[in-house]
């Protein structure tokens, strides 16, 4: 992930929040479960996809799932942004850490 994209979060955050009157704690909250829901519309599109709605039948394709996924990571950035403004360092160091605890030492 580069520091673009963690620009443009950091933008979407401000824009998210400057209008806000709801005290900067419950934001954080509030975007984090918001994660939640974006991952239950990840769950509905691959429902949709794969047609096992029976009342909806193939109501999405694997498109809308790609779209979903770019939410919920969007909106996880967000949050995580809220949490620490240096929310880029944090994803780096914990990509490291994940990959080599999976992948072994590089």
């Amino acid at each position: 992930m580069d520091d673009s994209a963690w620009a443009t979060i950091a933008e979407l955050n401000h824009w998210l929040t400057k209008d806000s009157e709801l005290p900067a704690e419950t934001q954080k909250i509030l975007q984090i479960l918001k994660i939640t829901e974006e991952a239950g519309e990840v769950a509905e599109a691959v429902i949709g996809a794969t047609g096992q709605n029976p009342r909806k039948g193939f109501s999405h394709g694997w498109d809308d799932v790609e779209k979903e996924l770019c939410d919920v990571i969007i909106t996880s950035m967000v949050a995580l942004t809220r949490l620490n403004p240096e929310a880029g360092l944090v994803f780096r160091r914990e990509l490291r850490r994940v990959a080599a605890r999976a992948l072994g030492p590089s």
